[in-house]
């Protein structure tokens, strides 16, 4: 296979930008760094059209990998053929190789293989054929031996060789595989126990194979792993019997009774059980790629939230029993002041958690409240609500997930942070950081923590964490990083970078307090010139020696940018003055291809140079939705049918979406009720973070559910 000309075909590129993109993953760089820094050399593809593009060459090397050991393995059993060559260079999947390996497969002992020592496979041969030159029961007298008492021992064994012949035809295989996905049903029975009523919905359920959601069959598999559920898939077997026999039928009287019964043995011992297996793995792996998918769309916005620059917040970590711990940060994460508080029940001290929260809003100036939205938030909302009328300054409230927040206050890296803080203390700490810079927060939480997804725990873990380990990347690459005051959990998933560089680079500031340009990155330990190429462009340095090095400009393009300002008689100065503005009139005016050969770059770079000397500094997110902040709550019981109100899309699921409408209780729109026009998947017009107007269609108190919809609002 020509994997450079089969990656062209399936992702639409030039030849020349597919085997560059090879070239440059061999040479070990990173997705993000030729996502932004080789553009010219794969004509700007993004960088999840890169993940997928990496993600296929390694599945056509192992394919190809994989084609190599079954041809070897064959050879060496003298049985190579040109029709196996070409079976196997046509051969586009795994499933289709080990079709075609099947037959000269190693196998256990078997009821083939038995017969087949007993000196039977001739017989099986005569009986295959089902030529009428031969009698069967007479040549069947031919085979009797020490192993083989009789004519119908005989028959039997050469029956037994044939029934795994058709089973291993890769042919039949591949139509019967077809039929089982167009034509097959899966069905559930309810097994009682006491986990049971969980899983009633799919007491006698039965779909097609074809159309099933992945999220029902993620919710199967579970039922089935707890024992709640027996699952099993079905086809029509008159079909499958006519391809059947349409390739070993050869209607000859003496042998027709034999052979149906051998391909019914075939089939029902064999074939099918095996084929229902591949069937049901298909459909898991189908659904993890889903589930997947949908956890890398719904945990990008969340990371790529709009931060809460320049405010003091306090963050509340609500709970019962044990009181409410509050934590208060500066402008810059730094922790200013801990206590704990108890407004809730048992205690219900409520004014004087008052008087002690008033006393901190007032000392640091507080601006708003980060509430974590776990046990006991609810209570500690009302709180807030309440306490805010009591405040002498304006101060406003936002409610935070905290999923993930306990995993990384018990972790080795929270205990690193805070090593004189309790656990809760350190959730207090994350929740206030949660909402002043999401994309640092999170990033400290392993992601399948992080609370956006669905079967996150079902999934295969290792495919689940570096598809989301990919996101994080991406996101911290395309924001950059301060480095003067990232943390190494931030600094780590930068292009290039690992933990122990990360930890390297913290030291290494400390030491000369603080960097001044990125050229002193070579002087950090293992950081060496591969890993400064990677990374330098994704690294900010503020208020540094050189002005380029607080923007996304990568530093093997300065003399570029240099000879770029010196054309139109700029200078760097003019870029800290934000005289700059006419610089894309100007390139526009003399002719941008020609701009970019004058100074030696190509014309994606060239523009990607003016974009940032438009704005150093910028921060690519504060264009994104700000945190929705309130000073009052709505309640469960306040909610009508029919009510439109604002809120905020948290999680997108394969059949809906959930949305955050202040009543700490998040509702769901079906995907039937997000819009008027036909979708396939919610993700087609929402994401997490999308502002929303919904409409009440019921509430249900007890249960604590509220369906919302998108249809019909804007009519009103």
């Amino acid at each position: 296979m020509d994997i450079i000309e089969q990656l062209a075909s399936e992702f639409g590129l030039k030849r020349e930008y597919s085997e560059n993109i090879i070239n440059l993953l061999d040479e070990g760089c990173t997705i993000p760094f030729i996502a932004r820094y080789r553009k010219e050399m794969h004509g700007t593809c993004d960088d999840q059209t890169l993940r997928a593009f990496a993600d296929r060459l390694k599945y056509l090397r192992n394919l190809n990998d994989e084609k190599a050991k079954v041809e070897k393995a064959i050879t060496e059993q003298g049985k190579w053929t040109d029709e196996i060559a070409k079976a196997l260079a046509d051969a586009k999947t795994m499933t289709e190789v080990e079709d075609i390996y099947r037959p000269y497969k190693p196998k256990r002992k078997t009821r083939a293989s038995v017969a087949i020592a007993k000196g039977l496979e001739g017989l099986a041969d005569i009986l295959q054929a089902q030529s009428k030159s031969f009698v069967i029961m007479e040549e069947a007298k031919k085979y009797i031996n020490e192993q083989v008492a009789n004519e119908n021992e005989a028959i039997a064994g050469a029956k037994d060789i044939v029934a795994e012949r058709i089973s291993d035809d890769a042919e039949l295989r591949k139509e019967l595989r077809t039929l089982l996905e167009n034509k097959g049903i899966i069905s559930c029975t309810l097994v009682e126990n006491e986990n049971s009523p969980t899983y009633e919905t799919y007491a006698g359920f039965k779909q097609e194979v074809k159309t099933i959601p992945s999220h029902r069959i993620l919710a199967i598999n579970r039922g089935e792993n707890e024992k709640c559920l027996k699952v099993s898939v079905s086809v029509d077997e008159k079909m499958a019997f006519a391809i059947l026999n349409k390739f070993y039928k050869k209607n000859n009287p003496d042998t027709d009774t034999l052979m149906e019964e051998t391909i019914a043995d075939s089939y029902e011992r064999l074939l099918f059980p095996s084929l229902e297996r591949e069937c049901r793995n298909n459909l898991t792996d189908r659904a993890d790629e889903q589930a997947i998918k949908m956890f890398e769309v719904n945990l990008k916005p969340l990371l790529m939230e709009a931060p809460l620059k320049n405010n003091i917040i306090l963050g509340l970590d609500p709970a019962y029993r044990t009181g409410c711990k509050i934590a208060v940060i500066d402008t810059n994460g730094n922790v200013l002041d801990t206590t704990v508080i108890y407004p809730t029940p048992p205690q219900s001290k409520t004014e004087e958690s008052i008087e002690k929260l008033k006393k901190l809003i007032d000392k640091y100036k507080v601006d708003v409240i980060s509430i974590g939205n776990g046990t006991a938030s609810k209570e500690a909302e009302i709180f807030v609500a309440e306490l805010i009328k009591h405040c002498s300054r304006p101060v406003s409230y936002a409610v935070v997930s905290e999923a993930g927040a306990s995993v990384y206050s018990a972790s080795k890296l929270g205990a690193e942070e805070f090593p004189d803080y309790d656990v809760s203390l350190r959730s207090a700490v994350s929740i206030a950081r949660r909402l002043q810079d999401p994309l640092a927060e999170l990033i400290k939480i392993d992601v399948k923590s992080i609370g956006v997804g669905q079967y996150q725990h079902d999934m295969p873990q290792n495919r689940l964490t570096e598809v989301l380990t990919g996101v994080v990347e991406d996101c911290v690459n395309s924001v950059g990083v301060d480095l003067n005051t990232a943390s190494p959990s931030l600094l780590s998933y930068v292009s290039g970078l690992n933990m122990s560089i990360a930890k390297n680079i913290v030291a290494y500031r400390a030491k000369v307090k603080g960097i001044k340009s990125r050229d002193e990155l070579l002087s950090v330990p293992k950081l060496g010139p591969k890993a400064y190429e990677q990374c330098a462009g994704f690294l900010r340095v503020v208020d540094g020696n050189e002005i380029l090095d607080n923007t996304a400009v990568h530093p093997e393009s300065y003399d570029a940018t240099r000879k770029l300002l010196a054309l139109f008689g700029m200078s760097e100065q003019d870029i800290k003055n934000g005289n700059v503005k006419s610089l894309p009139n100007l390139i526009s005016a003399k002719g941008e291809d020609k701009v970019a050969k004058e100074i030696g770059i190509g014309l994606p770079t060239l523009q990607d140079i003016v974009s940032e000397l438009l704005k150093p500094g910028r921060d690519i997110r504060e264009s994104m939705p700000k945190p929705v902040l309130r000073s009052d709550l709505l309640s469960l019981e306040d909610l009508k049918e029919g009510d439109v109100i604002s809120g905020v899309v948290r999680n997108v699921v394969d059949f809906g979406a959930f949305v955050d409408i202040g009543v700490h209780q998040d509702g769901l729109v079906h995907i039937s009720q997000i819009s008027d026009s036909f979708i396939k998947h919610p993700s087609e017009v929402l994401k997490v973070g999308d502002r929303v107007d919904v409409k009440v269609l019921s509430v249900d108190v007890q249960k604590k559910r509220i369906s919302l919809t998108m249809k019909g609002i804007e009519k009103e």
